[in-house]
């Protein structure tokens, strides 16, 4: 039966971390006495730091009522990480992260995954992120040709896991919670569709990746969407 297969983009389809090697290239001023590895380890904890502070503040956006957009989040968030890792980037290489956030990389899975899943399902990219944005970064990637449409959650100014983005999901794509699968790396995602009553599967994209302990369980775990094609063509 065909489904309509709901995508988050930023770390299932899009890498966050494809900010790094800007990054390294950032920090090698600022580590003297550092060697290559201890910049890299760097980079990726300011990367991972920026990445967790930006859900941190759009959750803490939703519960407050108090929206700004996504790429408010992002900015606020980068703002943190330089003060908390004590790491005084300049306005100009601030904007230089801001602006590969509109162009980051996909996973090498993606395309082809994408590819397979594309011939029997509905296919959308759902995300926090601004309509405006995450097509940009469709098209950059060359995805922007599988989907059939993209909903934000800029749309009713929320953040997911608000059960009212899920409510959207389906209104907008004109499906059913039976029908629709939510695919996603970030298992507060995957809980909060499934606490909706939507079907869910989690992208664990690497090994060291752990499903918080609630409970609430994906009904498929892959790691990648190569993988996620085989398995929902034996649901």
């Amino acid at each position: 039966m065909k489904k309509t297969l709901a995508f988050d983009v930023y770390g299932t389809l899009i890498n966050t971390n494809g900010v790094t090697a800007l990054l390294e290239t950032m920090l090698v001023d600022q580590a003297d006495g550092f060697d290559k590895n201890q910049r890299v380890e760097r980079a990726q904890r300011f990367a991972d730091t920026w990445r967790a502070k930006q859900l941190e503040y759009s959750f803490r956006r939703g519960l407050m009522r108090s929206y700004a957009d996504f790429s408010v989040c992002t900015k606020e968030s980068l703002i943190f990480t330089c003060a908390y890792l004590k790491t005084p980037l300049t306005t100009q290489q601030q904007q230089q992260l801001l602006d590969i956030y509109k162009t980051l990389p996909a996973y090498n899975d993606v395309a082809h995954g994408l590819s397979l899943l594309v011939k029997g399902h509905k296919l959308i990219a759902f995300s926090n992120g601004t309509y405006n944005s995450v097509q940009g970064l469709l098209v950059a990637a060359g995805l922007d040709k599988y989907f059939a449409q993209i909903v934000s959650a800029d749309e009713i100014n929320t953040f997911k896991p608000n059960p009212d983005i899920y409510q959207y999901l389906l209104t907008q794509s004109d499906s059913t919670a039976e029908s629709t699968w939510l695919i996603s790396s970030n298992s507060f995602d995957v809980i909060g569709a499934k606490s909706f009553g939507l079907q869910a599967a989690w992208v664990k994209r690497n090994d060291s990746d752990v499903f918080d302990p609630w409970g609430v369980k994906p009904d498929i775990v892959v790691q990648n969407l190569e993988e996620l094609a085989s398995k929902l063509s034996q649901q």
